[in-house]
Parts: structure tokens; C-alpha cells; sequence
């Protein structure tokens, strides 16, 4: 099956801006590397400034390290072959680049998924258990469990990438996205694939919406202690704490919902291109900025960084 798979295709076609007019490509690739930029960066002084300065070097901000390496991961994904395609208007993609774009794509989404629930319980604890903090997420459990929102995606992408593509593709080789997506390329295969579309949805409840139900359940009791504190400024700081991390997985999993479990009759494939960017393109970029924006320590840290910076070019 494996043999006649790569005999007969040797690469796909993604489909995604091939209909667009060269100009309406060019403003694409401007506006998608400006994003990806400001990604880049954004993403990156996260890394630095949490990492190098000491006021930072609690739990919350380990695991917002720990995100900000996996948004640069997921966009380094998708992002530059789509510059590609728009740049040279070459949308073929080989056959191995395919399976490891996706292997990939699922690796980084189902570790985000389970480091932001994992981050959903290190506020639960700060607020519902405040004494016992320091000691529930010890720094030998933070990075236990940093490990363990890494390494949830490796079976996830391996099982899902290596029998995705050991099936045989004869019915055409365009891939109708911007990226080796799971269900676009699904639609390219012959034969049976009834059971792995069983396994898809499982393996979307488990390791997708379980983590979501996670988090609901630990922002429904985080609300429910904040409204019992008889301080309205401590109710303010508590809310402060988790505002952040809220919206961004607000973001990210309202795009999920939207493009997995909206009717049939409403998921377009222009809609689902749409709906993937928000994910894949535009929420990495919008992380670094909702927590630099909304975290007074965050913006306190980036001041002395550049300061301190500032300094040292000065000598």
C-alpha cells in the first residue's frame, strides 16, 4: 500500500491562493510577513524577557515561555511555505514535506492544547489554594508538567501523520487549503478510511475538548473563589492574573469551534481557510501582545530589558 502510495503520488498541490490575481498575492505575502514578524519578535522577547529577568521566574510565566516557544513552532509550520507559494507562485509540495507539515501541525496544536490547561491550573491553584502554591507547583512539577504538555503531541502527530499517509492517494493531488491539513488531504484518498475517521474524532474529544472542559471547570471554581473575597481590590488582582490567559485561550479554541463543529452547511472551504489562518497565522501573533498589554509585571520587565539594554550600548 506504502510502495503504491509514492508511486503514485510524489507531491500535492496546495490549491489555497492559486485563483488569486498576482497583485492581490503580493499584498498577501506583505501582510503574512509583517505577521509573521511581528510574531517572531513578539514571541521572542516573551522568551527573553522571562528568562532574564528574576521577577519573572514564577510558574505563570515558565509556562508562558513554554507557549511562546511552541506559537513560534506552530507558525514556523505553516507560515513560510505559504510566503512561498505567494512569493513564487509555486504551490507544489513533495509527498514527505506533506506528511512532515502535518506531523508537525498536530505535534505543536494538541501541546498547546494541554499546556494551556496546564496554565489554566497553575492559576487555579494561585487563587482557590494560595498558601499552598508555592509548594503544588514546585518548580520540579512545573517542569514535570511542561514535559508532559510536550510530549501529548507526539503520539497524537505520529499515529495520525504515518496512517494518514500510508494510505493510497489516486483521486487527484490538490490539496484544497493553504496548508497539509488533515480532512483536505483525507479527501484525496481511495478506499476505506472509515476507521481512521473514527480514530479522528477521538483523538479530537480526548486530546482537544477534554483539555477545553478541563479548562472551563478550573475558570468556573477560579470565578467562583474570586466572587467569595470580601476585598474588591483583591477581587481586581485576582481577575488581573487570569485576564491574559483567558482571552488568549479564548481565541484560540473559539477558532477550533468554529471551523470543527459548526453545520455542514455552513463550513465553506473558504470558510475553513479563513477560520484556519485565525489559528495557525493570526492568534500566535496576538499572544505576546495580549500579554504584554495586559500584564502590568510583563510591561514593568520589557521596560528594564530595553533599559538595561539601552546601558550596555551605551559602554
Amino acid at each position: 500500500m506504502a510502495e503504491e502510495n509514492w508511486t503514485t503520488v510524489d507531491e500535492f498541490v496546495l490549491l489555497s491562493f492559486s485563483a488569486l490575481q498576482p497583485e492581490l498575492q503580493l499584498l498577501l505575502f506583505i501582510l503574512f510577513l509583517t505577521i509573521q514578524l511581528v510574531t517572531l519578535l513578539g514571541n521572542t522577547l516573551i522568551i527573553v524577557v522571562t528568562t532574564a529577568d528574576s521577577a519573572l521566574h514564577s510558574p505563570m510565566y515558565f509556562f508562558l515561555r513554554n507557549l511562546s516557544v511552541l506559537e513560534i513552532g506552530f507558525n514556523m509550520v505553516i507560515v513560510p511555505k505559504m510566503l512561498g507559494t505567494l512569493l513564487a507562485h509555486d504551490a507544489t509540495i513533495s509527498f514527505l514535506s506533506c506528511a512532515t507539515q502535518m506531523y508537525f501541525f498536530f505535534f505543536f496544536g494538541v501541546s498547546e492544547c494541554c499546556l494551556l490547561t496546564t496554565m489554566a491550573y497553575d492559576r487555579y491553584v494561585a487563587i482557590c489554594d494560595p498558601l499552598r502554591y508555592p509548594v503544588i507547583m514546585s518548580h520540579r512539577v512545573c517542569v514535570h508538567l511542561a514535559a508532559a504538555s510536550w510530549l501529548s503531541g507526539l503520539p497524537v502527530a505520529t499515529v495520525q501523520a504515518t496512517w494518514l499517509f500510508s494510505f493510497s492517494f489516486c483521486h487527484s493531488n490538490k490539496v484544497d487549503h493553504f496548508f497539509c491539513d488533515s480532512p483536505p488531504v483525507l479527501n484525496l484518498v481511495c478506499g476505506d478510511t472509515t476507521l481512521f475517521e473514527v480514530y479522528a474524532i477521538i483523538g479530537t474529544t480526548v486530546f482537544v475538548m477534554t483539555p477545553c472542559l478541563f479548562i472551563l471547570s478550573s475558570y468556573a471554581r477560579i470565578v467562583a473563589a474570586i466572587l467569595k473575597m470580601p476585598s474588591a481590590e483583591g477581587k481586581r488582582k485576582a481577575f488581573a492574573t487570569c485576564s491574559s490567559h483567558l482571552v488568549v485561550v479564548s481565541l484560540f479554541y473559539g477558532s477550533l469551534s468554529l471551523l470543527y463543529f459548526r453545520p455542514k452547511s455552513n463550513n465553506s472551504p473558504e470558510s475553513k481557510k479563513v477560520l484556519s489562518l485565525s489559528y495557525t497565522v493570526v492568534t500566535p501573533m496576538l499572544n505576546p501582545i495580549i500579554y504584554s498589554l495586559r500584564n502590568n509585571e510583563v510591561k514593568a520587565a520589557l521596560s528594564r530589558t530595553f533599559l538595561r539594554a539601552i546601558r550596555f550600548c551605551k559602554l
